[in-house]
């Protein structure tokens, strides 16, 4: 019995230890639910107005349709090569694709021309936002030297009013008025037409509760999006266009462009400029003021780290670039079409630059 007793204590104690149990890996991130990002994002972002109407007007057809002509019509350049469409090319998502355009003679503006689409839903116009709207934009780079270089309002007059087609226009647009072709009328009229360039996108769809508009990526990049703080500046249904802010407001930001401080003359707003709009900010680069940003990846990135102190991973800037294409449109071929120019006799056509923002 005692040897029985002996060989059992050997046996066991011959035996091996049990292999120790494999660690249990961490749970999976849960992945954001569709419909609790979509009333998050409804909460702070919203969906895009159908217009930017001001009140109704009878005759608002009749100044787009002026608008829309004077728009693409290089008359309103001194040498007749530029036009407004030359930088905020409507066929390119409003822009030219330039750090910064080319005006006169060859000079180049010293910011990046912003798109046109959706712009007159901002709370105004240019990057240092000294313009109130898109009417009072419309009037300053016809007589910039640097951009279409007319010498003043009256040649501007005396060059429309050559067009007998012009003055029927606006006396269809400004109904009423003993002298409708104006250069004020220019400017509303080219703001009237600038009204309709509003750019639903996939992105309104998901706002309005349809869950399938987006991707599940689209949906993942979206929470990260507001969940790393974007929405701080970018909010609104513009994602942004409706404030300003101090570029570098976490870490420093070199850049020698004084910003609003210029039109206000307030030192505290050096380096302060309007919050760009996000809508379709996947076809509109190169990116800020200086255009010096060619990519969005980059924009992402810079500003992650810029305005919110964050250091986003390759992988988390990828996410929010894949959100931030939900806010490209398909932008319609009316919108886009170019009209007839009326009287151009070879002349007339959108040229090669124009305005800057």
């Amino acid at each position: 019995m005692l040897v029985s007793l002996l060989v059992a204590l050997f046996a066991c104690s011959t035996e091996p230890p049990p292999a120790p149990a494999e660690p249990t890996p961490p749970p999976a991130p849960a992945k954001p639910d569709a419909a609790a990002v979509q009333a998050r994002a409804a909460g702070v972002l919203g969906a895009l107005p159908a217009n930017a109407r001001r009140g109704e007007d009878p005759a608002f057809e009749a100044k787009v349709t002026l608008g829309r002509t004077l728009y693409h019509d290089t008359r309103l350049s001194l040498a007749e090569d530029l036009s407004c469409a030359s930088c905020h090319d409507l066929t390119r998502y409003g822009v030219d694709g330039q750090p910064t355009s080319t005006g006169h003679q060859g000079q180049l503006g010293g910011r990046n021309s912003p798109t046109v689409y959706n712009a007159a839903l901002h709370l105004s116009q240019f990057w240092d936002g000294r313009a109130a709207d898109v009417e009072a934009q419309a009037k300053g780079p016809v007589l910039n030297p640097v951009e279409m270089a007319m010498p003043d309002e009256a040649s501007v007059v005396k060059r429309l009013a050559a067009v007998p087609a012009y003055k029927e226009m606006f006396a269809a647009a400004f109904p009423g008025e003993a002298d409708a072709l104006t250069y004020d009328n220019m400017a509303n009229a080219i703001g009237a037409f600038e009204r309709t360039l509003i750019t639903p996108a996939p992105f309104d769809k998901f706002i309005a509760g349809d869950l399938t508009a987006l991707s599940e990526a689209q949906v993942d990049g979206l929470a990260l999006f507001l969940d790393t703080g974007c929405q701080t500046c970018h909010m609104g249904p513009l994602l942004g266009g409706t404030m300003y802010q101090k570029l570098g407001l976490a870490r420093p930001y070199e850049d020698a462009d004084p910003g609003r401080a210029a039109v206000t003359n307030n030192d505290a707003e050096k380096q302060f400029f309007k919050v760009p709009s996000l809508r379709n900010v996947e076809k509109t680069g190169p990116y800020f003021h200086t255009g010096k940003v060619a990519d969005l990846s980059s924009a992402v990135r810079l500003m992650a780290s810029h305005q919110l102190g964050k250091d986003l991973t390759p992988e988390q800037v990828a996410s929010i670039e894949s959100f931030l294409t939900s806010l490209t449109a398909e932008i319609p071929a009316d919108m886009m079409a170019k009209p007839e120019i009326p009287g151009a006799g070879g002349k007339g056509a959108a040229g090669k630059a124009g305005k800057a923002g």
